[in-house]
């Protein structure tokens, strides 16, 4: 799929599902672009990737042939966003967006001007979309993460920022901000479930794409029966975590044959 055709689903809020990568380990990342998920995203905030991994992660996804690579990057910064965008990424998922005016400032850091503040530079990104602005405009997504108790405050006004392409809910960050005494906490789960609705619902008000990060396939297949558009699963060092654990137990005769 290309960057263009991605972006394009993305916007009509076509179902498309992700998988998260923390490692720095582009052969695995390779691997992961092979198995048919719509795009990876190379998450450049709490993963363990400088610039060199996520340039690197990006070059695998494409070898992978069948994704397109976003980065999750470190703060909403135009060098930061920059950087991503000109070593190929399809998109950015901004972390902490807490305002309209944030989000603003995040598409303006996407776009070349007229429409923003994109510096000239595309280095690799030319290779995926070509080099003229209006082309990588086009192909390019801005995502906002609504995962503070001030985003979920300003939702509305966030999704409804004219050229932002979607939100995406951090849920880890999100349960905290409502209160929980940990991500996941059950003592908020019914708060937790509200704040997910009225997410989804200002996407679709707006005509936006809302995606959301999950542990697994079923928690993802349930929160696009729920009213997100797009999803993604886990990531490489939870399930290399739980896969080899797993395989430790049954080879000890302490788990299911």
């Amino acid at each position: 799929m290309s960057a263009a055709e991605f972006a394009r689903g993305i916007r009509e809020r076509r179902t498309a599902i992700g998988y998260w990568v923390v490692m720095d380990a582009p052969v695995a990342t390779e691997r992961l672009g092979h198995l048919g998920y719509d795009y990876v995203a190379l998450d450049a905030q709490h993963g363990l990737l400088g610039y060199s991994g996520i340039l690197n992660g990006l070059m695998a996804v494409d070898a992978g042939g069948t994704s397109v690579g976003m980065v999750r990057v470190e703060a909403n910064d135009p060098t930061a966003i920059g950087r991503a965008l000109d070593a190929g990424a399809g998109g950015v998922i901004v972390p902490m967006v807490d305002s309209a005016q944030d989000a603003a400032a995040a598409v303006s850091a996407c776009r070349y001007p007229p429409r923003g503040q994109r510096s000239y530079g595309p280095m690799r990104a030319m290779l995926r979309v070509g080099p003229r602005p209006a082309e990588s405009d086009a192909s390019t997504l801005v995502i906002a993460m609504i995962e503070t108790s001030r985003g979920l405050d300003s939702v509305e006004e966030i999704c409804a920022t004219p050229g932002l392409d979607g939100v995406y809910v951090g849920p880890s960050d999100l349960s905290l901000a409502i209160g929980g005494a940990y991500p996941g906490d059950p003592d908020v789960a019914e708060t937790f479930d509200a704040a997910l609705s009225r997410i989804s619902r200002a996407a679709a008000a707006s005509g936006i794409a809302a995606g959301i990060h999950t542990p697994n396939g079923e928690v993802a297949a349930r929160r696009l029966g729920e009213g997100y558009t797009f999803a993604t699963v886990a990531s490489d060092v939870v399930h290399l975590e739980q896969a080899a654990r797993h395989h430790l137990a049954v080879a000890r005769g302490e788990g299911d044959q």
